[in-house]
């Protein structure tokens, strides 16, 4: 760290009145410990001043697909610190947290009227858990039922890419189903795959594609016919509150991400929450605890007839349950209604304004997000990762990239409900900009971003080998 003075300290602590200990080998010591010495406020200033190179919900337009990155509430992060709620321990009796489990067993309710399934499991910690979680639960069933010979799980292109890696952690064969030209499930291609063998399908709907399946009655009633069982994942479902129900479109489990659609901040690490759905036929195999009440009103947790077991310690993150309690609360069954259809109205005026000037691979209506294709910039030598590094001059952090794997060169675009119209026509202005700088000056492209600390990075290799020592040199 160049901050570092040799003999400057930030901290100064008392004489230990620990008794002293004996030292490990000496051939197991360091001989010296370069680390960087530093005042409190030189720390400070640096880690304050790396904090404001970053991208954030709260100070840029963050519009990436797939992931609802949206503003949420602040007053829903000051009602999950309360201290009766934020100082209270997972192991505490029932009957010393009944407020908790009370909240817990309303926010199990509210979820199920949101999706038309009447049962559910708040354990579960994240979206993808969630997926194991009812995938294990379809395989526990069909053993109940003696379905031994269930070995498959088809899973359409347009998916989330987590599905198929949840199906096959439960032990199953994944087969994939194409999608037809208008980026639904290919209905020919699925009545082929079904059969006896098939274990169930996992649908994304809306699926990635951005799009709502034209068929899903008719793909719901096809796997069912054959005895499989539908899963969904709901990822996407900021696009559906208020507007479709899952339960009665044949859906038997599905998981939420709460940390997508209901309120706690998504990206960071975490924490998450993917509660599971459930009809009453899936019910008795939904992971523990759950949260019931007796005849007398009191509130316990409790374990299903049949239960897949616990996932996870204790009841999930119960910070980001309670933040999700709050939203559904305040918004109300109206609110809830119109937080999609404001996602939807802005995904399709982006749609609108941005298909002159790139490639629109479905020509259709879309759901919360919209893809677009950087194919009609390619032949000047762009593609959609310049487009990408240049949104970034803009203070515009790029959309999702080459995403869904189907759709060449893909952008994919969720404005969420939350921009005003001002940020939603100003990202549109600065696309439309850049699309004519990748016919007029594509070397402008390719050398984005210019005005960032660092320019392009081996984004792989930073993911995948990170180097997170201070080398001291």
């Amino acid at each position: 760290m160049d901050r570092s003075v040799p003999g400057r300290t930030g901290a100064f602590l008392a004489e230990s009145d620990v008794p002293k200990q004996e030292l490990p080998p000496k051939e197991e010591l360091r001989k010296d410990l370069k680390l960087p010495e530093v005042s409190e406020g030189d720390v400070v200033r640096y880690f304050t001043n790396l904090s404001q190179m970053n991208f954030s919900v709260d100070t840029n337009y963050y519009p990436l697909g797939s992931c609802t990155m949206k503003y949420n509430p602040k007053i829903n992060d000051e009602l999950a610190s309360l201290e009766g709620f934020a100082h209270i321990h997972p192991l505490e009796q029932d009957w010393e947290v009944q407020g908790a489990l009370e909240l817990m067993y309303h926010l199990q309710s509210s979820l199920s009227q949101v999706v038309g399934l009447e049962n559910a499991s708040l354990s579960t910690m994240a979206g993808a858990q969630g997926e194991l979680a009812g995938m294990l639960m379809i395989r526990a069933y069909h053993r109940a039922n003696g379905d031994e010979q269930r070995k498959i799980v088809l899973v359409p292109d347009s998916a989330h890419g987590t599905n198929p890696a949840s199906a096959s952690m439960a032990g199953y064969q994944v087969v994939t189903v194409a999608s037809d030209d208008m980026g639904n499930m290919d209905l020919n291609e699925l009545k082929r795959l079904v059969s006896n063998e098939v274990a169930g399908l996992m649908l994304t709907l809306p699926n990635t594609l951005g799009l709502f399946d034209n068929n899903i009655h008719e793909i719901c009633n096809t796997i069912h016919e054959y005895g499989g069982l539908v899963y969904g994942d709901g990822a996407n479902m900021n696009a559906l509150m208020g507007h479709t129900l899952m339960g009665p479109l044949g859906f038997d489990v599905l998981h939420l991400n709460l940390h997508k659609t209901f309120s706690t901040p998504h990206g960071g690490g975490g924490p998450g929450a993917g509660p599971i759905l459930a009809s009453a036929r899936m019910a008795p195999f939904l992971p523990t605890p759950i949260v019931a009440k007796s005849h007398s009103g009191a509130y316990s947790l409790v374990s299903p007839q049949n239960s897949i077991g616990k996932l996870g310690g204790f009841h999930g993150n119960f910070g980001v349950l309670l933040r999700a309690y709050a939203y559904i609360r305040s918004m109300g069954s109206q609110g809830i209604r119109e937080i999609s259809s404001n996602a939807i109205i802005n995904a399709n005026y982006i749609l609108c304004q941005l298909k002159d000037y790139y490639d629109l691979p479905y020509d259709r209506l879309c759901m919360h997000e919209v893809i677009i294709s950087a194919k009609w910039q390619k032949p000047y030598g762009i593609r959609a990762l310049d487009i990408a590094k240049r949104l970034i001059d803009h203070r515009i952090h790029p959309p999702t990239m080459y995403f869904p794997l189907t759709v060449d060169e893909a952008l994919m675009i969720e404005p969420t409900e939350t921009e005003s119209k001002e940020t939603i026509d100003h990202f549109i202005e600065v696309m439309r900009e850049i699309a004519k700088e990748a016919v007029n000056d594509p070397q402008l492209l390719k050398e984005a971003p210019h005005y960032t600390p660092n320019t392009r990075l081996d984004e792989a290799k930073a993911a995948r080998k990170p180097n997170l020592r201070w080398s001291g040199q």
